[in-house]
């Protein structure tokens, strides 16, 4: 046999997969899927090759083409109803903060004096939302409100700690910032709001969930932001009514 004839035997020897590395599959199977994209209608002119083709799956075993696609786009449009199911039930939520926000708005506007004020804010938090506290911290302690809702403690570290970046936080607490805001009571997790009136940092509101994942930093921020300048704003008249 020639020289020639061997070298042609061996190229044309059947190639054992086991003698394969995984990166030279890796280039087989990007070499399969550039030239069916690069000819898509391969199958067309090999309708046999579609009828015979073959899909491992982990349920049901070896099922046809035809079996995959119908899975894959069952799988699909389970997805897209729960995608819709949740987008329904996000605005379904919204338009219902939105309404207690409004009602909230116009409550706190009426209020006559600082104590009625808290009550709205206390009540709306813990009763209408179904939180489970609602604390305000003032950093000028030269007056007493006597509210239950106000914090006595010193909370100057939390406020450089949770307000370094941000006039949010959302998210869980250390157990002494717990203890600091909110004493024995159960918080999962909170909500910090920074309130500020002519650059002047008021104190913020700090609002809990027994839940653990209730608040987390993924959170929008969008109807906060306007409770937060509004309340910011009403507070201060209520303050100067007892002379602050």
């Amino acid at each position: 046999m020639s020289d020639s004839n061997a070298v042609n035997n061996k190229n044309n020897a059947p190639i054992n997969a086991d003698d394969l590395d995984v990166e030279t599959l890796a280039i087989t199977d990007e070499m399969v899927s550039t030239y069916l994209q690069d000819n898509p209608d391969f199958f067309a002119r090999n309708p046999n090759v579609v009828a015979n083709l073959r899909f491992s799956d982990s349920s049901r075993g070896v099922v046809s083409l035809v079996e995959r696609q119908q899975q894959i786009q069952r799988q699909k449009i389970h997805l897209l109803e729960e995608e819709i199911t949740s987008l329904l039930t996000v605005a379904n939520y919204n338009e219902q903060l939105f309404t207690v926000y409004n009602d909230l708005y116009l409550n706190l506007i009426d209020s006559n004096n600082p104590s009625e004020f808290l009550d709205y804010l206390t009540n709306t938090t813990t009763q209408l939302l179904n939180l489970s506290s609602f604390k305000l911290f003032l950093t000028n302690k030269e007056f007493e409100l006597g509210h239950e809702s106000i914090v006595k403690n010193d909370c100057g570290s939390i406020i450089e700690k949770r307000f370094a970046n941000s006039e949010y936080y959302f998210g869980r607490l250390a157990d002494d910032e717990k203890q600091q805001l909110f004493d024995d009571a159960v918080v999962g997790s909170v909500v910090l709001v920074q309130l500020s009136h002519e650059d002047e940092c008021l104190g913020f509101i700090a609002i809990a969930s027994s839940d653990a994942e209730h608040f987390n930093p993924s959170m929008d921020t969008l109807l906060l932001n306007q409770f937060r300048t509004l309340v910011a704003k009403l507070l201060v008249k209520q303050l100067r009514k007892i002379g602050l």
